[in-house]
């Protein structure tokens, strides 16, 4: 089954790497296109999980209305079936305000659930499948399961990562109940779209990915951690298996030490980002800015110029 359209009018998209600045040149870009915030973060979406998924500061959501961000609890799984509908919501609410929908954000399969129109199959939950599709990660390794779901539904093993084993049993999950591949596009489906990625030189990258580790760390993300354990969130449900909250609950209960919690926290954020921006990089649509080195005011009127040049021309056409 097609998802329906987005709907009329375009849609605007600032996307990139983790730690690339963002959510800083988001709301001076909203303000100058008059366009409201839909955050396309697969981890956002949780109340309670502030420092580890780098929410933007309340001074910056009060300047420009942000949606989808604290629409769950911890506890929920909120699939990317139905981030898309939330954020159909969201989107048809802008427009009808007379303004502008404007996603930010990384997890680049979210993005396309709402650009695209991908097609999620209403196939329910099988808990004893997924069992068994899980134990087969545990004894041949995530590889393993990956292939079998490339075998089956090509299109969807590639824009799912191996080790991404929970998308990558719903996927199989899916092919195995419908016998056939499922669309992750529909043709002709989505409305007219201008995208701009961020991207930084690696080094520069890595330095900042460092920083903001440590900078999470100072502002009270051990805290946040142990406070989600205690309030029983399980540690296996997506929202704790964020960066951060993974890595600092490991040297919580005992099974590494902080130290190395925080060379596996930096390192595995290092290499989301090299995911991140391998997804983007098969992109087309995208216009990418290098902010290496740059100014936020000076990335806006870049990011600006360009968005603004491409809606003008989506009026015209």
């Amino acid at each position: 089954m097609v998802s329906p359209r987005v709907g009329p009018g375009p849609l605007a998209v600032l996307c990139g790497p983790t730690a690339t600045g963002k959510s800083a040149i988001a709301v001076p870009l909203a303000e100058r296109l008059g366009a409201e915030i839909v955050a396309a973060d697969s981890r956002t979406v949780y109340r309670g999980m502030d420092i580890g998924t780098a929410k933007p500061p309340p001074a910056l959501r009060v300047r420009v209305p942000h949606h989808l961000i604290d629409v769950a609890d911890p506890r929920e799984i909120v699939t990317a079936a139905e981030f898309q509908r939330l954020a159909r919501a969201a989107i048809d609410g802008i427009r009808r305000r007379g303004r502008l929908p404007l996603i930010v954000g990384g997890t680049g399969f979210y993005i396309r659930a709402v650009t695209d129109g991908c097609a999620f199959p209403p196939v329910p939950p099988d808990r004893d499948l997924r069992a068994r599709l899980e134990a087969e990660a545990r004894t041949y390794g995530p590889v393993a399961l990956h292939a079998r779901l490339a075998a089956l539904d090509p299109a969807s093993a590639a824009a799912i990562h191996p080790h991404n084993v929970r998308r990558v049993v719903r996927a199989l999950e899916i092919a195995l109940h419908t016998g056939a591949p499922r669309p992750l596009v529909a043709p002709g489906d989505g409305a007219p779209v201008v995208m701009v990625g961020l991207v930084m030189e690696r080094a520069a990258l890595y330095r900042r990915i460092a920083a903001r580790v440590h900078a999470q760390l100072a502002a009270g993300l051990v805290d946040e951690t142990r406070r989600l354990l205690a309030e029983g969130v399980p540690l296996d449900r997506p929202s704790m298996q964020g960066l951060g909250y993974k890595e600092i609950a490991s040297w919580l209960r005992g099974e590494r030490g902080y130290d190395e919690a925080v060379r596996v926290l930096i390192r595995n954020t290092r290499q989301y980002a090299k995911r991140q921006l391998t997804w983007f990089r098969r992109e087309p649509r995208l216009h990418w800015v290098d902010v290496t080195g740059a100014a936020t005011d000076e990335v806006v009127a870049r990011v600006h110029g360009i968005m603004d040049r491409e809606l003008r021309a989506m009026k015209e056409a």
